[in-house]
């Protein structure tokens, strides 16, 4: 394949059953408190374009911008009298640790389940959860933390959740049980299952990404080279995408357009751009080694993108390949690169309320980096061992499709 940073060749598509979606049906239970009647369901957007979302999801205020109400400010009234904090899930030391942005400091540590992978945001906004799948042995949970409080509560046994995503109708959680290659949908509180989908194919399944109306889904085989396209209204599997340089995806961010993914590749070192609709590779972004996370900036201008500066799972301390890449969504050219001093880790994270910092763990250096998004300055802030999907709280937005706080 052509190293060009567009590709024109044409990519391996497979589909289960027939072309595209089936129609979207309702499903039975509670409707969420924000979610627009059916009724509503066609709204006109602010570009005057309209987007038929499926049944129960709250409306595309601006189709151009599938983040706008994730702006700086709009922090919904209970959300802002959670106090401003940072959740670190430690994914050796099987604890997180919560960091007061403030004072940048530490100011609190709890216990949580075997092998914490990321904390996740409800749909609703008012839990979070630290996703502890239990590496190599069936003693999953969730442990949910109160954001107003701070505190943990009682742990739910849940079989491998290495992370979790929330339908956008938010009726129903997803929990990524990654060594089990399927997708487990529960009830978004209790987590009881609803069902299940199966992939076969998708060796080491983990993060995902979601169309602009909620119709569908699309999930990293981190360890098969590829992508699984999921029916997220009636749980089926679509198909697969091999991706042209067989890597290894990480990541994957929806682009403010709905249609547009951006996937993290941790041996491709970058990124590659998909075409949603049609499944298809359109291009290829090089930024760094060992591409792993991806978080949009609160004015959807750029995307930020951490290079873990390794290509093993369990890379080396202060790798001086470590780096930040920040792409314009317009152009999709790298138009900043901030190296971290003295060598690092950056994996996953989030974006401030404010937009004015990206805070990312350092996964093999045992830190928390804060990171100024217009100087590009660091502050390094100790915490447990190997650090992974930490979340920034409160954020602005009407709801969570989940991982570490993807807000709409």
């Amino acid at each position: 394949m052509t190293k060009n940073r567009f590709l024109t060749g044409a990519a391996v598509v497979v589909l289960l059953g027939a072309a595209g979606l089936a129609p979207a049906r309702a499903q039975t239970g509670t409707a969420p408190t924000q979610a627009a009647s059916d009724a509503a369901r066609l709204v006109p957007a602010a570009t005057g374009a309209a987007v038929q979302t499926i049944p129960g999801m709250p409306p595309v205020i601006d189709a151009s911008n599938i983040y706008s109400e994730a702006r700086p400010g709009n922090v919904n009234p209970e959300v802002a009298k959670d106090p401003a904090r940072i959740y670190v899930p430690n994914l050796r030391s099987n604890d997180v640790y919560v960091i007061d942005p403030a004072t940048m400091k530490v100011v609190d540590r709890f216990p949580v389940g075997k092998s914490p992978q990321h904390v996740v945001p409800s749909w609703d906004l008012r839990t979070i959860w630290a996703t502890n799948n239990a590496e190599g042995t069936t003693a999953g949970s969730l442990t949910p933390i109160d954001p107003r409080t701070g505190k943990p509560g009682v742990p739910v046994p849940v079989d491998d959740p290495y992370n979790m995503y929330f339908t956008p109708d938010g009726k129903s959680a997803i929990v990524v049980a990654e060594a089990r290659k399927r997708l487990d949908f529960r009830d978004p509180h209790s987590m009881q299952m609803q069902g299940s989908v199966e992939a076969p194919e998708c060796r080491g399944i983990n993060h995902a990404g979601f169309s602009i109306d909620g119709r569908y889904a699309i999930f990293t085989c981190e360890f098969g080279g590829m992508l699984a396209k999921v029916d997220t209204v009636n749980r089926q599997l679509i198909g697969y995408l091999k991706l042209s340089k067989g890597g290894m995806p990480q990541d994957i961010l929806t682009a403010p357009n709905g249609k547009t993914f951006y996937v993290a590749d941790m041996h491709a070192d970058g990124v590659f751009i998909v075409d949603g609709d049609t499944f298809r590779e359109t291009g290829f972004i090089p930024t760094g080694v060992g591409t792993h996370g991806i978080y949009p900036s609160r004015d959807a201008k750029f995307m930020y993108v951490a290079n873990r500066g390794s290509h093993k799972v369990h890379g080396p301390r202060h790798s001086k390949e470590g780096s930040v890449s920040v792409i314009d969504f317009a152009t999709n050219q790298v138009i900043r690169t901030w190296p971290i001093p003295g060598g690092g880790s950056p994996d996953m994270g989030n974006v401030s309320e404010d937009g004015k910092l990206l805070w990312l763990s350092g996964r093999f250096d045992d830190v928390v980096y804060a990171i100024d998004t217009t100087t590009g300055a660091m502050t390094s802030i100790p915490v447990g061992a190997e650090p992974h999907g930490l979340t920034v709280w409160p954020q602005p937005g009407r709801y969570s499709v989940g991982h570490t706080g993807i807000m709409r």
